[in-house]
């Protein structure tokens, strides 16, 4: 059976491949996405930085596996992903502190962004890269206007401070989103109809690696 290995340390990625039936390995990739981006040629799309990201992830978790782990490399896919939120022509990570995070809601609060997701699909053979597909997927996201008190509490819990854009739509942060136009996945970080297409790309269907309930309880429980 085909391996699936998410090169991504989300629990939230993992529990969206979860819940569609997969049961992932995870390794993550440890890349220094400002040295990636940085490298990238003057003017690149904000589509082309996020799957830039994504690639890059992909494969420095790819050549670690096809360095290490001689048993999964024998057939597996590997993702990487990358998020960032696009307001006012920029894009956003992770805010990583509680400033950055007041000052990017400051700003996002009763409008309207895109959360950009790029992914990266890699498909391993014989411990050798056979094949590969990249896209993005973009979603329209309609903020609220959270009070000040509730923005604050909602800030103390850390949870926008490693998100990107400074929010989730799967935890604390789906109070403040009226709605969304677009993959609900996506902006939880792993767009599903996106990746189903990818595999595609590189010859495998997704109903492959879906794995039995009982299975997927027993990982989860560890």
């Amino acid at each position: 059976m085909t391996g699936f290995v998410l090169g991504s340390a989300s629990p939230a990625r993992l529990q969206v491949l979860r819940s569609a039936g997969l049961d992932p390995m995870v390794r993550v990739s440890h890349v220094d996405e400002d040295a990636v981006a940085a490298a990238l040629p003057a003017g690149t799309a904000p589509e082309g930085v996020v799957c830039a990201l994504a690639r890059a992830k992909a494969e420095a978790v790819a050549a670690a596996l096809i360095a290490e782990d001689a048993d999964v490399v024998a057939d597996c896919v590997v993702v990487g992903c990358d998020s960032m939120l696009l307001v006012d022509g920029e894009l956003q990570g992770k805010p990583l502190t509680p400033e950055v995070a007041l000052r990017r809601w400051a700003v996002m609060a009763g409008r309207s962004a895109d959360l950009l997701t790029g992914h990266c699909v890699l498909r391993v053979r014989q411990a050798r890269i056979v094949a590969e597909a990249a896209d993005c997927t973009g979603t329209t996201v309609h903020f609220a206007e959270p009070a000040a008190a509730e923005l604050d509490a909602y800030i103390a819990t850390g949870e926008p401070l490693q998100v990107a854009g400074a929010f989730t739509l799967d935890g604390r942060g789906g109070w403040f989103v009226h709605r969304i136009d677009g993959d609900p996945s996506s902006v939880i970080g792993i767009g599903l109809p996106l990746v189903r297409r990818l595999l595609g790309d590189v010859g495998v269907a997704v109903t492959q690696l879906w794995v039995d309930g009982a299975q997927l309880r027993a990982d989860a429980a560890r």
